[in-house]
């Protein structure tokens, strides 16, 4: 895992925050956080992608079985906290990693349970952000017909430039994170295509489970 100190890709200052709190119910194995991802648990291959891809602190924010991932998982260079809200949604776990983060840096926002994040996807959001701006992974939308190429849905990481940290936290409310701000602000969100690298899925359901592979 990287060292924490440099500054960023582009030399931006980012604080990666990976929302981590969830008991994946739906899924009946346990936090999410300790789905076995090639040899270690998934929180600490997303802390380690978002560090090693160039941001300068991540915040891992754990919830469920919180002392059980922290025994289990090597998270070197971050800053491990525990949501006592988790229950009420990522939302609450949102606001504790950005009241955690520098006040100063832009955050780097990322899901614990999407496998497929690249080192590359990463350092592609960071190299793309414009000042002042959202900047959102998307993925290719796949159509049920003929599966060919449907333009692209937004999904995560995204990238919060530090100007409107503020402004998004004031719409955070139970699960729906940053949702409501791009929602109400479009205009303000870039969306950059990162379908070579992934599929943008997160694993909630045990059909898929095999994004873990």
């Amino acid at each position: 895992m990287g060292d924490g100190s440099r500054t960023g890709s582009a030399g931006m200052r980012t604080t990666g925050v990976v929302l981590a709190a969830g008991a994946g119910t739906r899924l009946g194995l346990g936090p999410k956080a300790l789905l076995p991802y090639r040899g270690r648990p998934l929180v600490e291959a997303i802390a380690g992608t978002l560090l090693d891809g160039g941001c300068r602190e991540v915040v891992v924010v754990l919830g469920a079985g919180a002392a059980q991932v922290e025994a289990a998982a090597r998270l070197d260079g971050c800053r491990v906290l525990t949501n006592p809200e988790w229950e009420s949604g990522m939302g609450s776990s949102f606001l504790l990693g950005n009241q955690a983060a520098d006040p100063a840096d832009h955050l780097l926002v990322a899901l614990v349970d999407q496998p497929g994040l690249t080192l590359e996807t990463v350092h592609r959001l960071l190299s793309c952000h414009r000042p002042g701006r959202i900047t959102a992974a998307a993925y290719g939308r796949r159509d049920s017909n003929d599966g060919g190429a449907a333009g692209l849905r937004r999904g995560h990481p995204l990238v919060i430039d530090t100007s409107l940290r503020d402004a998004v936290c004031a719409t955070v409310t139970g699960d729906a994170g940053a949702r409501g701000f791009l929602r109400s602000h479009p205009h303000l969100v870039d969306e950059v295509d990162c379908s070579d690298q992934d599929t943008g899925e997160d694993v909630d359901t045990p059909d898929q489970l095999g994004l873990l592979q």
